[in-house]
């Protein structure tokens, strides 16, 4: 391989001091603008390229932010990360992304990467089967900032960006009882997440305060894929006395049911009204377009990395607050809107 031109391989070109070149190079008022042009334009000759990680490491700062989830194939997610991307680069931090692929295993081998590339903070939304978070201590031991986001964990040194989960399944069971539903049906995912937990506590609370009884066989837990949309549908069908309301905690699925159930010759929402979770473009184009909750991912992912990055140049703490609530809303569109 071709030897990496150096600071010294530059100044004996020019006969000149490395300390003088490595100070042109980094725009140093002490050296004049001359002097810098000509070291400039030597080294684009000769090929040179700043040492970054060298010197971040003289400095103990990476100028990197880790950033683990759980896919990247989803909408809402990808929304998240240009949030995050938006606020880093205008700060002159570069992101380190990495997915999880629903997997704890992996998750913990990401960890790992992210802690030996030296990271100086990490923002994680966490996999399906994640339960316990041993796998972040070194970095609080280590001092490095821990921010969670969405899919979240309990952990007492660090803090949560999330909406109000619970408020919003709440709002959308209601929205379908208002519409004169009776019988609601909620297709949710692992409830050992929090997301899923807590919006599976709004469904329930809205049952409660309109005065309707809670039914197990009224809860599908699922992987909320699209495969999980057909067998609700196919599930729905077979019930003896099947559900008049559908909330569903994804876009993604929740269209692929609706289009089962439409195939199967239920008219929707006459038959049965139904409402998602995410607020995905795909809500926008099916038919009749899906009621649906905004989930704001990009504002999640801007105030994530901010308030990393707040932290890490100590004009926030972000260790003095568990939890960050954004706001979510939910959007009325055809396929809840029954003639009542």
């Amino acid at each position: 391989m071709e030897k990496e031109t150096t600071i010294y391989d530059i100044a004996r070109r020019l006969k000149l001091s490395p300390a003088t070149v490595s100070r042109a190079l980094n725009d140093h008022p002490a050296i004049n603008s001359n002097t810098k042009s000509t070291i400039a334009a030597t080294a684009k000759e000769m090929g040179y390229r700043s040492n970054t990680f060298a010197s971040n490491l003289r400095r103990q700062r990476t100028n990197t932010i880790g950033v683990i989830v759980p896919r990247l194939d989803s909408h809402f997610m990808s929304t998240v990360l240009a949030g995050m991307e938006k606020v880093a680069n205008a700060a002159s931090y570069n992101l380190i992304i990495s997915q999880s692929l629903e997997s704890v295993r992996k998750e913990i081998a990401n960890a790992k990467t992210m802690f030996n590339s030296r990271v100086d903070g990490l923002l994680v939304s966490v996999a399906y089967d994640t339960e316990m978070s041993e796998h972040f201590d070194a970095f609080v031991d280590k001092g490095i900032p821990l921010l969670f986001f969405d899919r979240v964990l309990a952990h007492k040194r660090s803090t949560c960006i999330v909406i109000d989960n619970a408020k919003a399944g709440y709002e959308a069971t209601a929205h379908l009882i208002q519409q004169g539903c009776r019988r609601v049906m909620h297709v949710t995912g692992n409830l050992k997440r929090n997301v899923y937990a807590d919006r599976l506590k709004g469904y329930k609370l809205a049952l409660l305060d309109f005065g309707l009884a809670y039914e197990d066989e009224l809860v599908m837990v699922t992987d909320l894929s699209h495969e999980a949309g057909l067998k609700a549908a196919s599930h729905i069908q077979t019930m003896n006395n099947p559900p008049d309301g559908l909330f569903v905690t994804n876009d993604f699925c929740a269209v692929s049911c609706m289009s089962a159930l439409k195939k199967a010759g239920l008219s929707i929402p006459a038959d049965i009204a139904v409402v998602g979770f995410n607020d995905d473009p795909v809500s926008s184009v099916v038919e009749p377009t899906l009621t649906t909750v905004h989930y704001p991912g990009e504002k999640m992912g801007e105030v994530a990395a901010q308030s990393l990055i707040n932290h890490l140049n100590g004009a926030m703490d972000i260790q003095t607050t568990n939890t960050i609530i954004l706001h979510s809303e939910l959007i009325v569109r055809d396929s809840s809107k029954k003639a009542v």
